[in-house]
């Protein structure tokens, strides 16, 4: 065996002595070891290709060197290499492809302050949305943009999105960087290995046989729902399950859908779009009030971890919403998040408790990543055959492919393993953004800390959360401002701050730079 480039610990390369003209650097971003502190090389290493990354010399695609090359050029252990990138995947920055290396698949957006060019001029290449959210973000005066300024807009969560900016602390972003690649490419050649010619045509509108029974058997394992596979319907995520049972309950003559307040401005905006009024439902430590339905038919809820407070439904209030329910009351149960829990036991689904009285809506959107559009509604009895119809008239079904995959990794226990890696990367991304609002912001009150994917904080105080949005985005960090997701204008102001698609560094710097944001309203 060739030994020639083998790293021994002396600094030394076995075979030889390291001479004047080998030095311990790489031509590799132009690395030297000497410049990292004793005790402290793969922190150093680590920082040093993040920085890579962040700045574009590591573009995404990119393959790092193999570790033990990398080992050998900088004449330090190949266990330092090893360490630096499993810091980079932990975070989310790499993925390990086997034979293909570690390739970089993520990085922070780098972006120049905002609002640095003309009002109305957007970045070069720019498409209608970016261009509008260039001109809507640029801030007139510190700690102001006109996105904030103004009452959300139907474009505001496409605007916000685009915004340019250094940190992304977002509500509801899934880490799309853990997305089990090597797990779905080898469900795909597998399914595709064994399906005909004629699985290629056109399916049933309900959802695949497969992924229909997956998930019947996914929501008994995980979420204690009974379920025949006859009565799951395959829809494009809970968007379109929002439209569909939506335009059911309005042609069966209801005017409107209550809904917690506060609540997801995401969900009013889409009901408001079919035309259905939002009244809103006050919701307490204990979740939903409901004294507050008696005049309503219909709510949705979030009760596994209401968006945005993070409460969940109390047994009390669960046993008073079934009395509800069963009075003839429908609950539209939104279980968007049930799965991200790390220090409670999980609670049932009401769907369990009530199912004749429940239209259940759930989709791998935030275990997987939204891009897959794949998610489903179990509905009551009275309500399948519309929903069906509906679903056969909006697009025929599903595509075929992606659905058997799915089932395919959710049969064999890969869902069940990244989920368990999720939580694992999750918890210590949420003990980051505690400690940082420790440190950086003072007197803050961090609730929905036990599950989800980010945090929300209030102040005592007269400033507005929109504002103080508005003077973290000019400081280049993404929150959502509460009064966003509040109908009634009473309450503390507040932040939602997402922390699942973060690395830990990334959390801590931009934790602090809306501490310094708030320091400067006040």
């Amino acid at each position: 065996m060739d030994r020639s480039n083998e790293v021994v610990l002396d600094g030394s390369i076995a075979g030889g002595p390291v001479g004047e003209a080998s030095s311990a650097g790489s031509d590799f971003l132009q690395l030297d070891i000497r410049d990292a502190p004793l005790g402290g090389r793969a922190d150093w290493l680590a920082g040093q290709l993040r920085r890579a990354i962040a700045d574009g010399r590591l573009p995404l695609g990119s393959r790092l060197p193999a570790t033990r090359v990398l080992a050998a050029e900088l004449r330090v252990s190949r266990g330092v290499v090893t360490e630096a990138y499993q810091r980079l995947s932990e975070d989310g920055h790499v993925v390990g492809r086997g034979r293909q290396g570690t390739v970089v698949v993520a990085g922070p957006v780098v972006a120049g302050p905002v609002g640095a060019g003309p009002v109305g001029s957007g970045p070069a290449g720019a498409g209608p949305v970016e261009a509008e959210a260039s001109r809507r973000l640029a801030p007139q005066r510190p700690g102001s943009t006109d996105l904030f300024g103004l009452p959300p807009g139907e474009d505001v969560f496409d605007l916000i999105r685009t915004a340019p900016a250094r940190i992304d602390l977002s509500p509801g972003v899934p880490d799309l960087a853990a997305f089990p690649r090597a797990a779905w490419l080898r469900a795909e050649r597998e399914v595709l290995g064994e399906l005909t010619a004629g699985g290629f045509g056109y399916g049933d509108p309900r959802g695949t046989v497969e992924l229909r029974r997956a998930v019947a058997h996914w929501l008994g394992r995980n979420r204690g729902i009974r379920v025949d596979p006859e009565e799951v319907l395959i829809v494009a995520g809970t968007a379109q399950a929002l439209a569909l049972v939506g335009g059911v309950l309005r042609e069966e003559g209801a005017g409107e859908i209550a809904v917690e307040d506060p609540g997801s401005l995401g969900i009013r905006q889409h009901l408001g779009n079919l035309g259905l009024r939002t009244p809103p439902v006050a919701v307490d430590g204990d979740g939903v009030l409901v004294s507050e339905l008696a005049d309503h038919r219909a709510v949705l809820l979030t009760p596994a971890h209401q968006f945005p407070t993070g409460v969940v439904l109390g047994g009390a209030r669960r046993r008073e919403l079934m009395r509800w329910a069963e009075a003839g009351g429908l609950v539209v149960e939104d279980d968007y998040d049930a799965e991200h829990r790390y220090d409670r036991s999980p609670v049932p689904a009401l769907r369990s408790m009530v199912p004749e009285r429940v239209c259940y809506m759930g989709s791998v959107s935030k275990l997987l990543a939204p891009a897959l559009r794949m998610g489903w509604v179990v509905a009551p009895r009275r309500y399948r055959d519309a929903l069906v119809a509906a679903k056969r008239f909006a697009d025929l079904g599903n595509a075929v492919l992606p659905q058997l995959v799915l089932a395919r990794l959710m049969e064999s226990g890969e869902l069940e393993r990244h989920l368990r890696l999720l939580r694992r990367r999750h918890r210590r991304r949420r003990d980051a953004m505690i400690a940082a609002i420790r440190a950086h912001l003072p007197g803050a009150v961090v609730h929905g800390a036990a599950a989800g994917l980010h945090l929300l904080v209030t102040f005592e105080g007269d400033e507005r959360d929109t504002d103080l949005a508005g003077a973290s985005l000019a400081r280049g960090v993404k929150v959502h401002p509460l009064s966003w997701h509040r109908q009634r204008p009473d309450g503390p102001p507040g932040l939602l701050l997402g922390y699942a698609a973060t690395p830990a560094s990334a959390i801590e710097d931009g934790v602090a730079m809306v501490g310094e944001a708030l320091r400067e309203l006040r």
